[in-house]
């Protein structure tokens, strides 16, 4: 409850000192990718990596796949993950593939208005224009359903969504990506997959009142996720404390055991059924030697 009091004053407080000026103040690129062909199979993959599907799909209420996710329940208020399936009305239909690429690289809707950062597009930022068509192209290949997951509920002021441009301001930069020249190209890839596509710091980091992840606390898990659940640390020292080696973190990855036998529940558990498992074991692997930082291939 403190948190969020801290956050609403702060919050006031924005709005009072130039409420106006947010309101008109535009944000994102256009990008330009109406000529570029994408690969559906490869857009596919990388949406399984992206916890898409996981997110956007809710299983248990009976709806097809990529018509809504189950709502996602914080001290802000209740989000609810879209359809984004091509039906015109109820899903991205009507959208361009420009209108896609802003969306998912920088949080703003095709009106120009930001996205709140329950959907992580602060961790896709790295995405190329190759990997936005492939992307797109995969769900232009979907059914298109009339089916509409429902509305967020936020409370106020968090409901005021101009109010998000300043919060783009101080917490949208995701964690690098950039390949080091000096690592292998297996760690590089994890690490392009782990702090880029697959978002694991969206979950394993703590965050501050105005929901900003903490950035000396990156990957060092969090104790206040949606519907009271919590994340693990998982720096290299952890997860080698925790009993993980690369070889049993990238089988993990793929079956959800853990190495004294338990498996993932929860999230994770639906992170690895609905994402991490259906990804080659080559990319499994360097994810976990980019968690482990182990630079060398066949150690653990």
């Amino acid at each position: 409850m403190r948190r969020v009091l801290f956050a609403v004053l702060a919050i006031a407080a924005m709005v009072g000192l130039g409420g106006v000026s947010l309101v008109v103040w535009p944000i994102g690129a256009s990008p330009e990718l109406t000529e570029r062909k994408g690969d559906p199979r490869r857009g596919a993959y990388l949406a399984r990596a992206g916890g898409c599907i996981a997110c956007h799909s809710d299983p248990g209420s009976g709806r097809p796949a990529l018509t809504g996710g189950a709502p996602i329940k914080t001290d802000f208020g209740r989000f609810v993950p879209p359809n984004i399936t091509p039906h015109q009305m109820a899903g991205i239909g009507d959208w361009s593939i420009d209108d896609f690429a802003r969306a998912v690289r920088q949080g703003v809707a095709p009106d120009g208005t930001p996205y709140y950062p329950s959907f992580p597009y602060t961790f896709y930022g790295h995405l190329g224009d190759q990997d936005i068509a492939d992307l797109w192209a995969a769900f232009q290949g979907v059914q298109a359903e009339d089916v509409t997951a429902g509305a967020h509920d936020i409370a106020f002021p968090f409901n005021l969504r101009f109010g998000l441009k300043l919060w783009r301001a101080a917490y949208a930069k995701g964690p690098t990506t950039e390949t080091d020249p000096d690592r292998s190209e297996t760690w590089n890839r994890g690490r392009w997959l782990v702090n880029g596509l697959a978002h694991c710091g969206a979950c394993h980091t703590d965050r501050n009142v105005l929901g900003g992840r903490r950035a000396d606390k990156y990957l060092s898990g969090s104790d206040d996720l949606p519907d009271g659940g919590k994340a693990p640390p998982i720096r290299p020292g952890d997860l080698r404390n925790a009993g993980w080696t690369v070889s049993s973190l990238a089988f993990g990855l793929k079956s959800g055991v853990m190495p004294d036998g338990n498996t993932f529940g929860g999230g994770m558990g639906e992170v690895v059924q609905h994402g991490t498992s259906w990804l080659s074991e080559e990319d499994r692997r360097a994810m976990a030697a980019y968690l482990l930082d182990k630079d060398m291939p066949g150690t653990d």
